[in-house]
């Protein structure tokens, strides 16, 4: 009886789930996306196969990454600076930067230097413990989540984010706190979304993702979304971003 009730609720909030398919159109991108009701303990899915199925994580790494220099105490808090290495990408990352900042500008070079100072044998550890994806950071201690042989669903994001959320990782609640502090996308009376975007390259493919929750009413929502392209389109980075907040303003999640 009680799966019979779980499957009408599931189809009950995803029998209008292609109605989300105008919003990928509109940016010309193909993609899925999942959003977990914490309180009422349900999923939207738009294309759940695609959802289950895993991709290099890019920059949403940045997540695990920051907590695991926090625990590990390669940086000490959110303001500590790490010293830039001269690789130029865009001015806003090309100078000494603090934790704060780093994830701020998704700046790549301040990870890539955070993940050498943890080494491989702290980092798998730490990874097996969060269960993250497929766990495999064999394509080297620096680049494994750019590109390399770590993968994860948006699922397993999801799954990730709320163990995170709810202080069940194996790891400090100060760890978490200053990671919650430093991924704030937007704050007003209403709520407050968390949040970290991607873009990575996958068989010739740019990968574009936009994790995180929001929270509101004395309710926490869930949401990960994954879009790629074959082709150079100007559009790819916002639509990270504005796909989320269209099918969240649907949800009557975000106002409209």
């Amino acid at each position: 009886m009680k799966t019979f009730l779980l499957l009408i609720l599931f189809i009950s909030i995803t029998a209008n789930s292609q109605d989300v398919k105008k919003y990928f159109d509109e940016y010309d991108v193909k993609g899925s996306f999942v959003m977990y009701d914490m309180n009422n303990d349900r999923f939207f899915y738009y294309d759940s196969l695609r959802c289950n199925t895993r991709f290099t994580p890019a920059s949403t790494f940045k997540i695990p990454n920051s907590i695991i220099g926090l625990e590990t105490g390669v940086i000490a808090d959110e303001n500590f600076v790490i010293p830039w290495d001269s690789t130029k990408s865009r001015e806003t990352c090309d100078k000494d930067l603090s934790l704060k900042d780093a994830i701020k500008f998704s700046c790549v070079w301040y990870y890539k230097e955070l993940a050498r100072r943890v080494g491989a044998e702290k980092m798998q550890a730490m990874l097996n413990s969060f269960d993250y994806g497929n766990k495999d950071i064999s394509s080297g201690v620096d680049k494994f989540w750019l590109e390399g042989s770590l993968k994860i669903s948006q699922k397993e994001q999801i799954e990730f984010l709320k163990r995170l959320y709810k202080y069940e990782l194996p790891v400090s609640k100060r760890s978490v706190d200053i990671l919650k502090s430093i991924i704030v996308l937007d704050s007003n009376s209403e709520y407050i979304m968390r949040g970290k975007t991607g873009w990575g390259l996958e068989d010739k493919k740019d990968i574009g993702w936009l994790v995180g929750w929001i929270e509101k009413s004395g309710n926490t929502y869930f949401y990960a979304v994954n879009v790629e392209t074959e082709k150079d389109n100007p559009r790819f980075g916002e639509s990270r971003r504005a796909i989320t907040e269209n099918i969240l303003r649907d949800l009557g999640i975000l106002n409209k």
